[in-house]
């Protein structure tokens, strides 16, 4: 039996907890059957926005004529932009690992984990006991029943990194992040891309009309249909046929493409390593439950990112990560704090681009609050007309009488960057008045956040 101090698995926002008992001399072992670096580095956001960062470039050329400009793209390489990408990745991975391997009272094990006993792990046959357990064992791409499915080849967000060669056609059943950003992706590369949604419109978790409208850009350059169910894939002499049922009318339609890629959703690795074994709960869907502090069930185990399902992005993951470790030194460093979810920012790297963070208009009237709510499209500020940006629009939602922000939902060019100021402004608990106080530089993008605040009116 190797005893610790503290056993963290994964190796994604959990090195932020090993880095924290490191620095306290205690004795830590990191659990990870890999790949080193958790979903963000290997799988998710680095790679994938090493991909979106070029198809946003061609979508930009194909879209020139706006402004006047005729541009032709003649080429596009490919397998040099996924080899670039996998090389980036590669030396994350080989950087991190010499870190782990030449760091002083941690041991790593990088294997496959689960819980036997109370507080105890078997490890490819060693057992290891740990003072206190944190667990970021992160998620899984989650395979619907589908007729057919078990029989098929099909690509996942996971897979879809080690293609060599463009498909020609692509369909992508779900209407999620991963649908909108890999739809993007092929699309601008060249593939025929479809994607079946069972919902009205793509993200659906979006502000409605800014779900809307990525669903309106996306259709001209793609095929979507909405509404409707997939029942049954098939394998054909060409590729694949998916076929789905229509929610509203009922009639039966029939896709054809060579490849599938599926992106309904992620469910949690707790499975996987037995959480049940150690006393800790999960939900009906199998993510760990947590409370507040980020405690699970079971004392002094601990859980944050994917695994718990609560907000599934890397910088979530991240301040979970911060709280939870405050929270396991409590004794020594006093009160506890409650992880805080509200101010919490995303963005959908799609073509446009989406940002939000808080409530939706919707959300805010639920918990029964008067509300101001603004809009302002960027073509209402100069460096918008200037792009011809006219359908992107950003749209705050103010409480009323704290003047505090509730909400802001930005779609439209460099929604992320332009969505910070007031990420910061709620952080702080400031009123939405004081992002005037600092002056803009005009004409830039930032003036596209003052016009949204400045056309506030009670709905």
């Amino acid at each position: 039996m190797n005893e610790y101090d503290v056993i963290v698995i994964g190796s994604g926002a959990g090195m932020l907890i090993a880095e924290g008992a490191l620095s306290q001399d205690l004795n830590v072992a990191l659990v990870d059957k890999g790949p080193l670096g958790g979903t963000c580095l290997n799988l998710g956001c680095i790679p994938s926005k090493l991909l979106i960062y070029p198809a946003d470039r061609l979508a930009e050329i194909q879209e020139a004529d706006k402004l006047g400009i005729s541009a032709q793209i003649t080429h596009v390489d490919f397998a040099a932009i996924m080899d670039r990408m996998r090389s980036t990745v590669q030396e994350g991975q080989e950087h991190m690992r010499h870190g782990i391997t030449h760091t002083q009272n941690l041991d790593f094990y990088e294997a496959e984990a689960h819980f036997t006993d109370e507080y105890t792990l078997d490890v490819q046959g060693k057992s290891l006991k740990g003072e206190q357990i944190f667990i970021a064992c992160g998620a899984r791409p989650m395979i619907p029943s589908v007729k057919g499915i078990e029989s098929i080849e099909y690509l996942t967000n996971e897979s879809v990194l080690e293609l060599q060669t463009l498909p020609k056609s692509m369909i992508i059943i779900g209407g999620g992040y991963i649908a909108a950003e890999y739809g993007h992706f092929f699309a601008a590369m060249g593939t025929a891309v479809t994607i079946v949604q069972r919902r009205d419109r793509l993200v659906p978790t979006e502000e409605p009309e800014v779900a809307d409208l990525l669903t309106m850009k996306l259709a001209k350059r793609m095929t979507i249909a909405l509404n409707t169910s997939v029942m049954e894939v098939k394998r054909t002499a060409t590729g694949y046929t998916v076929s789905g049922t229509d929610k509203v009318t009922g009639e039966v339609k029939e896709f054809t493409a060579g490849q599938i890629m599926i992106a309904t959703g992620r469910r949690s690795n707790a499975d996987i390593l037995r959480v049940e074994q150690t006393g800790v709960a999960t939900d009906a869907r199998g993510f760990i439950t947590v409370n507040e502090y980020l405690e699970t069930s079971k004392e002094n185990i601990w859980a944050f990112g994917d695994v718990i399902g609560k907000q599934m992005f890397r910088h979530v993951a991240n301040r979970e990560a911060l709280v939870a470790w405050h929270n396991s030194n409590a004794a020594e460093v006093g009160e506890r704090v409650k992880m805080d979810y509200r101010a919490i920012p995303h963005a959908v790297f799609s073509h446009p681009q989406i940002a939000s963070v808080g409530l939706t208009e919707a959300a805010a009237k639920q918990e029964g609050r008067t509300i101001l709510v603004g809009h302002a499209h960027y073509a209402d500020i100069a460096i918008g007309e200037a792009m011809q940006e006219h359908e992107g629009f950003a749209k705050a939602i103010v409480d009323k009488q704290t003047k505090k922000i509730l909400g802001f939902h930005i779609i439209g060019p460099q929604a992320p960057t332009l969505i910070q100021e007031v990420i910061n402004a709620m952080a702080n608990g400031q009123a939405y008045l004081t992002l005037g106080r600092g002056i803009h530089i005009h004409p830039a993008l930032p003036e596209l956040i003052l016009v949204t605040l400045q056309n506030l009116r009670e709905v």
